[in-house]
Formats: structure tokens, C-alpha cells, sequence
């Protein structure tokens, strides 16, 4: 399984460059990047088991490196692999006082 994430700053309308980024299968840390200049960040490429993976955006940090305030300083998004060969992609789209996820292709 590969896992893909694409970060949106809803407010400023345009990518979350530099947002830390951790995959979980349980509580073992699988993978943590960086999103990109373009808000993006793939977290593996390599086969992972079936079951729930949580993808973990330290927001607080990354809102106050722009001067901002959040009301949330993580953002912690659980899913199930059902196909473990098959690509997850799971965007995040953020604002300072809310979110909003979906299953990407």
C-alpha cells in the first residue's frame, strides 16, 4: 500500500508547505514527512498490512509558523486499508477553526 496526502490552506487558498506529517498502524510510526512547496507529501510506497492507519498533521506548529492561532493543534485522521495493494490518498483540507478529509485517487 502507498499513502499520499495533500494539504490545503482553506483561508489562504493554496498549499501547506512545510507541515509535519506521521503515518500509524496502531501505535507503530510507519512513515513522517514534509509536505511539500505544493502542500503535498507521499509517506510510503512499500506494502503495509490491512487494517486501521491513522495519518497524524501537527497543525499547531505549522499555524504558528504563518502567525496564526488554531483551535486544532493536531489533526489525526484514522482509516481502514481493505486493499492493501491498492494507493491511499487522504487530503486535508484546514483552516484554523476547522477541516475536512476525503478519500482521494
Amino acid at each position: 500500500m502507498s499513502v499520499s496526502t495533500h494539504v490545503l490552506d482553506t483561508v489562504a487558498g493554496g498549499p501547506a508547505a512545510g507541515l509535519v506529517v506521521r503515518l500509524y498502524e496502531g501505535e507503530e510510526l510507519l512513515a513522517e514527512g514534509l509536505t511539500d512547496e505544493n502542500g503535498r507529501c507521499r509517506l510510503t510506497d512499500g506494502a503495509t498490512a490491512a487494517g486501521q492507519h491513522r495519518l497524524v498533521f501537527a497543525t499547531g506548529p505549522w499555524f504558528a509558523t504563518q502567525g496564526r492561532e488554531t483551535f486544532y493543534p493536531v489533526v489525526s485522521i484514522t482509516f481502514a486499508v481493505r486493499e492493501p495493494e491498492d494507493h491511499h490518498h487522504v487530503p486535508l483540507l484546514l483552516a484554523p477553526f476547522g477541516y475536512s478529509t476525503y478519500r482521494g485517487s
